[in-house]
């Protein structure tokens, strides 16, 4: 049996985890600005390292324009590693118990009191103006700062 380039192509299942490569550049550029780099020093007292961001660049462009599977592999772990950090307190937290599925009266009608309230906001009004197909709206003729 022959093997097709379909079966010799490595999957990449979670190629939906990276970010598009200019993203990994403006990262890099604003963790090292000097806007970042005193905020950096006044939050943490010292400045942070960077150079992750400007690694994981490299890897997007060796990845994107070369296709290596070594700059695709480090790239992954680069962001699984991020996520994990972003995620940690989330998985520690012991106060709140996770819900297996909504509420029964997730989509219960709000109280009266809470109707009325709304039906005199931006968003209602606006709301029921894109409902009938009105392009302009009335609202805008009402707001000016003087």
């Amino acid at each position: 049996m022959s093997e097709t380039k379909e079966e010799k192509r490595p999957s990449h299942e979670y190629e939906w985890m990276l970010r598009p490569c200019m993203v990994y550049k403006d990262e890099y550029d604003e963790c090292t600005s000097v806007r970042a780099r005193f905020h950096q020093y006044f939050i943490f007292g010292e400045t942070l390292d960077c150079n992750q961001w400007k690694t994981d660049y490299n890897n997007c462009y060796q990845w994107q324009k070369y296709k290596s599977e070594e700059a695709y592999d480090q790239l992954l772990k680069s962001e699984k590693e991020r996520r994990a950090k972003r995620l940690h307190a989330h998985y520690q937290n012991d106060v709140w118990e996770k819900r297996e599925k909504p509420p029964e009266n997730w989509n219960a009608p709000l109280p009266e009191w809470m109707q009325k309230e709304f039906q005199n906001s931006y968003l209602h009004i606006r709301n029921e103006e894109m409902k009938n197909g009105s392009q302009e709206s009335l609202l805008d003729s009402r707001c000016s700062i003087s």
